[in-house]
């Protein structure tokens, strides 16, 4: 989804700064402003191609790649900082605005805490009529660099990450070790009364709320059962290392309870080697443990996959002022699918696990077929690249019929 052109007649919305220039509408190729999920922000001069896995409803995205290998993915946070209901943007908007407008990690970092700083963060973050509001964390990523992004409204302090693993789970995480912060991030801590000055500063334990919810305790259980885990995998961890720390439900990293499942999931491989392609892998659909990643790599002329695209709608109650008063089925054709085969699962246990045996069979291919593509030892055509996604969508859904 690389930034918007305007090539068609009606395009042009009279706010170009060189009107004198201005070329015939049907050739016009000046980029429109991105209207993300709740704002208009200004247009990027140059914008890159990205991969996407988000609420159907939105704009923005829960995680995500792009055509240079950063990746970003976020979660949502309750600190000291008051909540913002009034519409600006959303964490969700900030990865995908990150990922559009940058070319490594720390670019993507730049461009998010920029535009931060710049319109706030705020407006519901879920499709219901009751407001549902947070802060953002985020995990960027590309070849070289690794980068912790943690915020408490217009502030931000970051973390870069120089070995090792980390992890993230809805609770400020970043202590003393502090690479990169808002100019006015110790200023507003002392002015707010929440550290004097004279101790060590600590953003975790500054800005975190000093009555913690219950939804932030069994976060702090989460982190430490994710950051124990991936201890346990410490120097040789895999995407199949990732892939099963995600579907790990003793934990609570994978939800599938009191009415609450983990939605879409996914795992990239970012290669130092630049003759090598970034593999991402996506499920495209809820509980990890029942669903299957399957891999997606940058090429030229990628084969649409409008099996995992959610419908658009003319009336769309995210759209319409006071938003989310009705509600609609956006549920994409292997979501609907997949969503059978859970109920299948569920309710014949020998067939539902027959089902997940061939589905986890379907992914050790993708992920064999991936691995010696990053060894070296086979080079496929850039044409079967630009299928993969594609048709290992379409071989999930004919094990699902």
């Amino acid at each position: 989804s690389p930034g918007e052109t305007v090539l068609g007649p009606g395009g042009c919305r009279g706010r170009c700064t060189e009107r004198a220039r201005c070329q015939p509408r049907s050739l016009c190729r000046r980029p429109r402003p991105p209207q993300c999920t709740y704002l208009e922000i200004e247009q990027a001069e140059r914008t890159h191609a990205v991969v996407l896995s988000c609420p159907a409803w939105l704009w923005g995205a829960e995680m995500g790649a792009n055509e240079h290998g950063v990746c970003v993915g976020n979660e949502g946070v309750w600190t000291r900082e008051p909540l913002g209901e009034d519409e600006a943007l959303l964490g969700m908007d900030l990865v995908r605005l990150g990922l559009e407008r940058s070319s490594s990690a720390r670019e993507a970092l730049e461009v998010i805490t920029a535009l931060l700083e710049r319109y706030g963060q705020g407006g519901s973050c879920k499709e219901e009529p009751v407001p549902f509001v947070y802060h953002n964390t985020f995990l960027l990523a590309d070849r070289t660099e690794a980068w912790v992004l943690e915020t408490a409204g217009r502030y931000w302090a970051a973390q870069r990450i120089q070995e090792g693993s980390r992890n993230i789970s809805n609770q400020l995480s970043i202590g003393t070790e502090i690479t990169a912060e808002h100019a006015g991030l110790r200023q507003r801590a002392r002015s707010q009364g929440w550290w004097s000055g004279d101790d060590e500063f600590s953003f975790a334990e500054v800005f975190s709320l000093t009555h913690q919810p219950a939804r932030m305790e069994a976060a702090k259980a989460r982190y430490r059962a994710g950051k124990e885990l991936l201890q346990q995998h410490a120097g040789h961890i895999t995407a199949e290392t990732i892939m099963a720390i995600l579907r790990d439900k003793a934990s609570g990293i994978c939800v599938d309870s009191e009415g609450f499942r983990t939605a879409g999931s996914m795992v990239s491989v970012l290669p130092r080697d630049p003759a090598l392609p970034c593999v991402h892998f996506f499920t495209a659909t809820p509980d990890p443990s029942r669903s299957v990643f399957k891999p997606f790599i940058f090429v030229a002329g990628l084969k649409p996959v409008p099996q995992v695209r959610s419908p658009t709608f003319r009336d769309d109650p995210a759209k319409k002022i006071p938003r989310f008063q009705s509600t609609v089925d956006r549920r994409h054709e292997l979501y609907r699918r997949h969503q059978a085969a859970l109920e299948l699962m569920e309710r014949d246990q020998e067939q539902g696990q027959k089902l997940l045996q061939t589905l986890r069979d379907l992914e050790k291919q993708g992920l064999e077929g991936m691995n010696a593509l990053l060894r070296g030892t086979v080079a496929p055509r850039s044409e079967e690249l630009a299928d993969l996604f594609f048709d290992c969508v379409e071989a999930e859904m004919k094990f699902y019929t």
